[in-house]
Formats: structure tokens, C-alpha cells, sequence
């Protein structure tokens, strides 16, 4: 997305193109490759490496930035892989990425799954689980990884059985600005935001930190906003299927992207490109 806020993400490494420096306005395009055979939204598509990097280089070409590849559901209720079997799915298709000269992080809440990405190419690690693990830090640190440091209450399993805060946005924006200190302290070079939505959150959570961008963007990290095809949307659209919705998800990330989000996660690359690049035209003329 032209015009916007400028934001800048480092690396103590090369990437493909050997900067180390991401740069950009506005809020820029991740897009989702996932390797797995019960995602929430697309589960199976891209389960076979040669098919996941196909589909990881037709979102770069449609606009992403950044390719994000996991190889763990993380939906709700979903149950824990093996690190060595989600590292058989993953590290093909980060080989594959890279060596087409994409800029990809790996989607990983273990430490051992992350260690064995960046070796293989991965620039950064997206840890849902906010670098809980000190194993995480460690690995990253080691590395010169950037990280994405996202919010989750409980964990993948039991996340939304029950999810409750006295204040969610106060307790997500803490838990964020703890993490991303104690990551500037182990010698991180770039750290970006995510409040986790639909992660041990209901309809209203959701909501309230979409409200809450503008003020969560305001701390000097790039902040991620991921709600593409998530559950709330089908809430507040009548019940629509993952695949249904798309409309909702342009609408909640324009949102964003208007408080001030640098990176949008995504599933659909080529309609969000669209739909930011006339979002930016409007916002600039005058």
C-alpha cells in the first residue's frame, strides 16, 4: 500500500536480495502458505511442498512482501504436532521460497522448528506463542531473526473455550510491550506486534483491539494485524463459511490499515492489493 506511515524492519543477515532492511508505507501484504492438513480455512490445499511453494510464489507475485509458511494448525481446538513432523513439512517449502528469492517467515511456536527454518533460509520467525519459550528467544536471538511477537490467551486447544480480560486491549498492549523489550534485550534486530485475533478471544475481544490499532501501532514496533477468514467475521456475517469470507475480511483490514497497521496477514494477496491500493489513492488525493 502506498502512502501511510513509513516502517522499517532489520536483520542481522541477508536476505534473498541481500539487503537487511525491509522498507515500506502503509501497511504491506503476508501472505499465508500453509503445509497442513487441517488449517481452519484452506485445510489441505498446499499440503504437498511442490504445491505449497507454487502457491507461495503466485502471493508474492500478486503482492506479498513477506511468505509465511506453517506447518501446525493453530485454529481452534486444534492438537500439537511433533517438532520433527512439522519441520518435514515446513523446511522444503522455505528452501524452496528462498531459493526463488522470496522473503519468508516460518509460523512456529518451537524453538527447534524455528532453528532448523532459519538454517534453511527463513528470515523471520513468527511465534504464536509470543516468545513464552526462552528456548524461542534464544534461537532467534542466535540467528538475528526479527520475530512476531503475538498475543494468545491459552493455547491452540482449549484458546476459545473460555476467553476472558478485565481490560483486553490494556492486557494485550502489556504483554506485547513486555515481549518486545525482553526481545530488544537479547540483541533482536526487528520486532513487530500482533494483539492475536481469534486467539483466546470472542466476538467482542476481536473487536475491541480492530478499535484499539491506532493506539497499539503507537509504540514504535510494526504492528500485524492477521483476521483473514477468522470466526468472528462469519459471526457478524450470518454465519458464512471460511470461504465466504472474503468481504469481511477486506472491511476489517482497511480498518486496520487505516489505524496504522504495517503488515496485514493474509489469504486472499491479490484482492487486498487491490482493495489497499484504492484505499491509499483515496486517502491521498487532497
Amino acid at each position: 500500500m502506498t502512502g501511510g506511515a513509513q516502517h522499517r524492519l532489520s536483520f542481522r543477515r541477508p536476505l534473498p536480495d541481500g539487503s537487511t532492511v525491509l522498507e515500506w508505507r502503509g501497511a504491506a501484504l503476508v501472505g499465508i502458505v500453509n503445509v497442513t492438513p487441517d488449517s481452519f480455512s484452506d485445510a489441505g490445499e498446499t499440503f504437498d511442498a511442490e504445491a505449497a511453494v507454487a502457491a507461495g510464489l503466485r502471493l508474492r507475485d500478486e503482492g506479498a512482501m513477506l511468505l509465511d509458511v506453517g506447518g501446525e494448525s493453530t485454529r481452534p481446538g486444534a492438537l500439537p504436532v511433533s517438532p520433527e513432523e512439522e519441520a518435514r513439512r515446513v523446511l522444503p517449502v522455505i528452501t524452496g521460497l528462498v531459493a526463488a528469492g522470496a522473503v519468508v517467515s516460518v509460523d512456529t511456536r518451537k524453538a527447534e522448528v524455528a532453528a532448523a527454518a532459519l538454517a534453511a533460509g527463513a528470515a523471520v520467525v513468527n511465534d504464536v506463542g509470543g516468545l513464552r519459550d526462552p528456548a524461542m528467544l534464544a534461537v532467534c536471538a542466535a540467528a538475528g531473526a526479527a520475530v512476531v511477537i503475538m498475543h494468545m490467551q491459552g493455547e491452540p486447544r482449549t484458546m476459545q473455550a473460555a476467553p476472558a480480560y478485565a481490560d483486553v486491549v490494556g492486557e494485550v498492549e502489556l504483554f506485547l510491550l513486555q515481549r518486545a523489550r525482553l526481545a530488544e534485550a537479547a540483541g533482536l534486530p526487528g520486532v513487530v506486534l500482533d494483539p492475536g485475533i481469534g486467539f483466546g478471544k470472542d466476538l467482542e475481544h476481536n473487536l475491541a483491539l480492530l478499535r484499539a490499532t491506532a493506539r497499539l501501532a503507537d509504540h514504535g514496533y510494526p504492528l500485524m494485524v492477521g483476521a483473514s477468514r477468522k470466526a468472528f467475521i462469519g459471526r457478524l456475517a450470518g454465519g458464512a463459511g471460511p470461504g465466504s469470507r472474503l468481504p469481511g475480511t477486506l472491511a476489517a483490514h482497511l480498518a486496520a490499515a487505516a489505524g496504522g497497521a504495517a503488515l496485514l496477514r493474509v489469504h486472499d494477496v491479490a484482492a487486498h492489493a487491490q482493495a489497499l491500493a484504492v484505499a491509499a489513492a483515496v486517502a491521498e488525493e487532497g
